[in-house]
């Protein structure tokens, strides 16, 4: 078993052998692949308009790639008990990468979001995902008797609810859910009482209720899609333009790299509506293939997650699926047109670096819980009268043959078992 105490230091050997985790790695795999190919064909139109090269845009994707492929190493060697530790610490650093966004940032499309490190235009809410995902696990494992109480739940979630709010006020209210949705999901996996989860929400309703009256123009276009034809010229525009797309593609698409809405008609095709442009050019068929290809990842994230013996390391799988998946519904359901276009990428495909990089190595530990074999204490969440609540309980193990061969095949790596 992973985690003995002669381990030292911070990385392990590339854990290897898990089943579960070469699926993972193969669906990942073809979810970038044909991400990169749909930035290159959807960015064409914005390169031309930059000045540039009709691939130079997508050179940079490609950039990115190279540091999100080492950012998925670093994370599927790194110690899970050691990364969990240091979560207090990265959530630290995550909100100070925030503040000095509101005091350095740089300022885009009327929002405040980056930092420019020259390199890259760091953009610290996605980090703050990846350390809100780690905290709420770390949250658990050291707090799980008294975090089901209200007072205590608000205390110690206090800098996940300062980092969303600090992401509002970028503004980036999109962002702002998938956090929230994501320590809720971690919280509610790991036995958070229903009471509580319905007051976290009214509470959260309060807020951006008051936030939308405060900022009339955010309430417009936030619920612009339930009206899409009210206001074809402004807030409507892009949501027409998407639609008109995605009928143009019919069922078998207008052929790779032939999209018409690219060139000026829709506002940022190579970004948060790049799967516009898939269905543009490869019809229905592609746009289910996407879709598939999210399915799979979900299915395979939840057998890794039920697999996962090490209650807080169950946790951290728990996270980085309600991530990938949350954001892949509503950048979907938003571009045809069943929620609000609130920014949110489609995690793989949209253009972005920050996103890519902390998306690979949100991948890099999924992969990593998937070879773990450590166990833990029970962690679930106390009631006030300190019964334990039902939790997300562990699938069965294979077989003892199906445990031989996993053996043979070197998975079991014995320099990691106690």
């Amino acid at each position: 078993m992973r985690g003995a105490s002669s381990d030292h230091g911070l990385f392990q050997p590339l854990p290897r052998g898990s089943a579960t985790g070469r699926v993972l790695l193969a669906t990942t795999v073809a979810l970038i692949i044909f991400g990169t190919v749909f930035v290159a064909s959807a960015s064409e139109g914005q390169a031309a308009a930059n000045g540039g090269s009709a691939f130079s845009i997508v050179a940079h994707d490609l950039a990115y790639l190279c540091f999100g492929i080492f950012a998925w190493y670093v994370a599927a060697r790194v110690r899970l008990e050691r990364i969990v530790a240091l979560a207090p610490t990265l959530i630290g650093g995550g909100l100070a990468l925030l503040f000095a966004v509101k005091l350095v940032g740089v300022s885009t499309n009327g929002g405040k979001r980056w930092l420019d490190l020259r390199v890259i235009n760091l953009q610290p809410s996605e980090l703050f995902k990846l350390c809100a995902i780690l905290y709420v696990a770390w949250l658990v494992q050291h707090h799980h008797r008294d975090l089901d109480q209200a007072k205590s739940l608000v205390v110690r979630t206090a800098p996940i609810w300062l980092g969303c709010a600090l992401i509002v006020l970028e503004p980036d209210i999109g962002t702002a859910s998938v956090v929230l949705m994501i320590a809720v999901a971690t919280l509610a996996s790991a036995g958070l009482s229903g009471r509580l989860l319905v007051r976290a929400t009214l509470v959260t309703g309060v807020g951006v209720g008051a936030y939308l009256a405060a900022k009339p123009y955010a309430a417009q276009r936030l619920f612009s899609f339930l009206h899409p034809n009210a206001n074809l010229l402004g807030s409507g525009y892009q949501l027409l333009q998407s639609r008109i797309g995605l009928g143009a593609g019919g069922l078998t698409g207008l052929g790779l790299g032939n999209s018409r809405e690219k060139f000026g008609l829709l506002p940022n095709p190579h970004t948060d509506f790049i799967f516009t442009i898939v269905g543009e050019e490869l019809g229905l068929i592609g746009t289910l293939a996407v879709i598939a290809l999210f399915v799979v990842f979900l299915m395979v994230s939840v057998r890794i997650a039920q697999q996962c013996a090490n209650p807080v390391n169950r946790l951290v799988a728990v996270g980085v699926m309600t991530w990938i998946m949350v954001e892949a519904i509503i950048n979907i359901a938003s571009v045809v047109g069943w929620w609000a276009v609130t920014g949110v990428p489609l995690p793989f495909f949209s253009y972005g670096g920050t996103a890519l990089i902390t998306e690979m190595a949100a991948v890099g530990l999924l992969y990593n819980v998937a070879h773990d074999r450590s166990r833990g204490p029970d962690v679930t969440l106390e009631s006030s009268g300190g019964a334990r609540r039902r939790r997300f309980e562990p699938a069965p193990r294979p077989p003892a043959r199906a445990g031989r061969a996993f053996e043979r095949s070197g998975a079991g790596n014995r320099s990691r078992a106690r």
